[in-house]
C-alpha cells in the first residue's frame, strides 16, 4: 500500500502545475530569476593577520579589507559589511543615491567603533559593493572606495577595470575623513561578469595577470582556482580576496 501511494505522489507531482500571481507554470519549466551566482574565497596572508571579508547573496555582493595599519583589521570590514547587508540596497530603489548611502552608513559604523576605542584610532576598511536592479533592462550599480577594483568581464569580451585604485600615500577607506565613494552603473548581458578584487590580490598578482586570469572561457569556479593557484605561489603578506559573479536569467 505504501508503494502505491508513493508511486501515486510522484505520478501527480510530474504533471502538477505551479500557481503562481501569473497564473500556471507547468512543471518542469525553469523559473526566469536574474540573479549573480558567484564563487569566492579569501587566501589567507602570511602575516597571520586576516583583514578581508565579503558577503555573497542573490542580487547583492560585497567585499571589504580592513586596514592593515590599523588594528584590528578584520573588524573593520565586518563592521562595513555589517551596515551593508543592513541597509538591503538591493530592495531600496534604483537610485545611485542608494549606494551613496550605503557607503555612508558602512563609514558611520566603522568611525563610531573607532571613537568607543581610543586605542584604534585609525580604523578603515575598503569596500566594493555591487547590486543588481530588478529592470527590464539588466542593470548593475557599484560602489567603491579604498584600493580594492570591480572588473566587468563581458561574455566573450575582454575583462576591464571599472573602478579607480587609490594613488595617495596613506589609507583610503569608510571610517576614515574624504570617504566619498565611487559609484556608477553597468548594463548587463546573460553570461557577463562581475569580480570584486581586494589590494591584497591586486599587489599580488598585478592588474596586467589579474586581467589576464579573469578573461576566457573557464567557468567562474575554474577562474577562481587559476587566481588562487598563482596567488599560492606568489605567497602574499596580506589577505588577498576574489568573488566572481555571473549574471544568469534563468
Amino acid at each position: 500500500m505504501t508503494v502505491f501511494v508513493i508511486t501515486f505522489l510522484l505520478g501527480c507531482l510530474s504533471v502538477m502545475t505551479v500557481r503562481g500571481r501569473k497564473g500556471n507554470w507547468p512543471a518542469g519549466m525553469p523559473v526566469a530569476r536574474p540573479r549573480l551566482v558567484a564563487v569566492g574565497g579569501t587566501y589567507e596572508g602570511t602575516r597571520g593577520r586576516p583583514s578581508d571579508a565579503y558577503v555573497v547573496q542573490e542580487r547583492l555582493i560585497a567585499a571589504a579589507s580592513g586596514a592593515v595599519g590599523a588594528e584590528p583589521a578584520h573588524p573593520a570590514a565586518a563592521l562595513a559589511l555589517g551596515a551593508v547587508v543592513t541597509e538591503r540596497p538591493q530592495h531600496a530603489g534604483t537610485m545611485e543615491r542608494d549606494l551613496r548611502g550605503c557607503a555612508q552608513a558602512a563609514h558611520r559604523a566603522v568611525r563610531a567603533a573607532a571613537l568607543r576605542d581610543p586605542a584604534c584610532p585609525e580604523l578603515a576598511s575598503t569596500l566594493d559593493l555591487v547590486v543588481l536592479d530588478r529592470t527590464e533592462i539588466p542593470r548593475l550599480r557599484y560602489a567603491h572606495i579604498g584600493d580594492g577594483g570591480i572588473w566587468h568581464c563581458p561574455k566573450g569580451g575582454e575583462p576591464r577595470l571599472v573602478t579607480t585604485a587609490w594613488q595617495g600615500s596613506g589609507p583610503r577607506g569608510v571610517g576614515l575623513p574624504a570617504a566619498e565613494p565611487e559609484i556608477g552603473t553597468l548594463m548587463l548581458r546573460p553570461g557577463d561578469r562581475i569580480a570584486l578584487v581586494s589590494d591584497g590580490a591586486i599587489r599580488t598578482l598585478g592588474e596586467v595577470r589579474t586581467k589576464q586570469l579573469l578573461g576566457g572561457g573557464a567557468s567562474p569556479s575554474a577562474c577562481l582556482d587559476r587566481l588562487y593557484d598563482e596567488m599560492a605561489a606568489a605567497e602574499p603578506k596580506d589577505d588577498a580576496t576574489v568573488v566572481i559573479a555571473e549574471f544568469v536569467t534563468a
